[in-house]
């Protein structure tokens, strides 16, 4: 008796999914957990509680005319960006993380085969939150700078540098682009969070202990940050660090991603 051969099951052939809905879904993903909202408040939060206490505390002296001389758009835009040069990595961390700690990624995965793209769309958020995260500073930095021209007795200086600008914000995304690479490294919420704020403080400790370290190395070796000017040096020191930094654990955190068993 011959078995009646059974057709093989249709394959969807159609378009997958476009980019613009994974970048949708991924930020939705940035903001949609407690954890991440609760770091999204705290960043507003702390912002704002620094821009009231300038202006209340002011430059420390009685006179009027000294609070004009720190109360600056160019000041208040860089105390703005601190509290998220510090936070918004950790919200890029579990962006990625998210997928592999909440057994997400079984799910992603399969409505998406190709990793990269997952892993492209997830950089993709990263770059629009740090961008975000800058106008937000400059907003915010432009009403305190507003308010403090209306409680003392001349405006604000409102003058700001564009490379004072370029700086603000590449010192963000730098952070945010490191704690992805080292999410997408261990991919493990709590090992990623204690490797960005660890390895980095370890490298400082010992450029302190080792004199020769903190001469000669530690400027080429630590996570880049941008000064208000930074000269052809500081820029040297900048694109070294961000190799180190993020284009090694990227590549590696990249392959492990491509490689890694969904369960």
């Amino acid at each position: 008796m011959t078995a009646t051969a059974q057709p093989a099951p249709a394959v969807f052939s159609g378009p997958g999914i476009p980019m613009s809905r994974l970048i949708k879904v991924e930020l939705r993903k940035l903001v949609d957990t407690r954890a991440s909202f609760w770091l999204a408040a705290s960043i507003a939060a702390i912002s704002a509680i620094i821009g009231v206490v300038i202006l209340i505390v002011g430059p420390g002296d009685p006179g009027p005319s000294a609070a004009d001389g720190n109360i600056t758009f160019q000041n208040l835009f860089d105390l703005m960006t601190a509290p998220m040069g510090f936070l918004l990595p950790v919200m890029a961390i579990l962006l990625v993380t998210s997928e592999w700690s909440q057994r997400n990624a079984l799910t992603t995965f399969t409505m998406e085969p190709r990793r990269q793209r997952v892993i492209v769309a997830k950089l993709v958020v990263s770059i629009i939150a740090s961008v975000v995260a800058v106008i937000i500073a400059l907003a915010l930095g432009a009403l305190c700078n507003l308010i403090g021209g209306l409680i003392y007795s001349d405006t604000g200086d409102w003058s700001i540098t564009g490379v004072g600008l370029l700086s603000g914000l590449l010192n963000i995304l730098v952070g945010v682009l490191v704690g992805f690479a080292f999410a997408a490294l261990l991919l493990n919420t709590p090992a990623a969070i204690v490797a960005y704020f660890v390895i980095p403080t370890v490298l400082e400790i010992i450029g302190a202990v080792v004199p020769w370290i903190n001469d000669h190395l530690i400027e080429w070796i630590r996570i880049p940050m941008l000064g208000e000017s930074p000269n052809g040096s500081d820029w040297a020191h900048f694109l070294v660090g961000f190799l180190i930094w993020f284009a090694v654990p990227m590549f590696f955190g990249v392959n492990r991603i491509m490689r890694s068993e969904v369960k």
